[in-house]
């Protein structure tokens, strides 16, 4: 049976936590997407732990739920490639909400076979220029991609991407000792793909001259505020017919919002009757 039961559609990964629900972030953004999307085909890939707490309510947003297991939460999105059902995915992490339709970015992303989204932009709708969060990236001349948001086809190139990704996240513990500034244990899928990226050519799974293709993050050091503090404390926060406006500034670009809390009850209701 094959493997891709449609053309295009959006991916991501929801593996719950001690900490955080991480199904309850992935139905937010599968109504979100629902509402701002016109293609909106939605597949979730959850373990088995997960799986069990899916109910009629997710099966009925959800168009596709994946049941996969794995060492962990990043190793599971190095076989995003096997595990689609679509033959051309958006990948998404599932904290990161849309405003308006990105339908346009398909034709754009087409351009590649893998497609990276590269640097990221703070509330003001300006593109980052903090470094605080990309000291290994810096340090080991990697390219500067996030990826909260992806794009891959089924081809050999986007094959040969998410081959090499699971060959060095196979041998992380040697190719580490190679890298410069590197704690991590287990690679983290921004810094394995960007890695990957970088082995197999930055110009062959990114377009830094389309610097609309990237997303608002609001980590503390991108948007000039403290560590210690959310961004809820610091900035106003409003919904308006499914456009987010942070301190009255209109968020067109996805919106990655980070804190985990900021997905609430009331935003399920909020998204479910946009789309009911």
């Amino acid at each position: 049976m094959s493997q891709h039961k449609e053309q295009q559609g959006f991916l991501t990964f929801a593996r719950n936590s001690d900490a955080v629900d991480y199904l309850h972030l992935a139905y937010v953004q599968a109504l979100n997407v629902k509402a701002t999307q016109r293609s909106n085909r939605y597949a979730v890939v959850v373990d088995i732990k997960t799986n069990e707490l899916i109910t009629d309510e997710h099966r009925r947003v959800f168009d596709y739920v994946i049941v996969h297991d794995s060492s962990s939460p990043f190793a599971a999105e190095a076989d995003a490639f096997w595990l689609t059902p679509f033959k051309e995915t958006i990948k998404l992490e599932s904290d990161l909400l849309f405003t308006r339709s990105i339908d346009h970015w398909w034709t754009a992303f087409r351009l590649k076979d893998i497609c990276l989204s590269t640097g990221c932009r703070d509330y003001k709708q300006n593109i980052s220029a903090t470094r605080t969060y990309r000291e290994f990236h810096d340090a080991n001349y990697l390219p500067d991609v996030y990826t909260g948001l992806m794009y891959f086809r089924f081809s050999q190139p986007a094959a040969l991407f998410f081959k090499t990704a699971k060959l060095l996240q196979e041998h992380w513990l040697t190719i580490s000792t190679t890298l410069q500034q590197c704690t991590e244990t287990v690679p983290s899928t921004d810094v394995l793909f960007a890695l990957t990226a970088r082995v197999i050519g930055d110009e062959t799974c990114t377009m830094p001259s389309m610097d609309y293709i990237n997303f608002v993050h609001m980590k503390p050091a991108v948007n000039g505020f403290a560590e210690q503090f959310d961004f809820r404390d610091i900035f106003v926060t409003e919904f308006d017919q499914g456009m987010i406006r942070i301190n009255n500034i209109n968020q067109y670009h996805p919106v990655h919002y980070y804190n985990k809390t900021f997905a609430t009850k009331e935003m399920i209701d909020y998204y479910g009757s946009r789309i009911s």
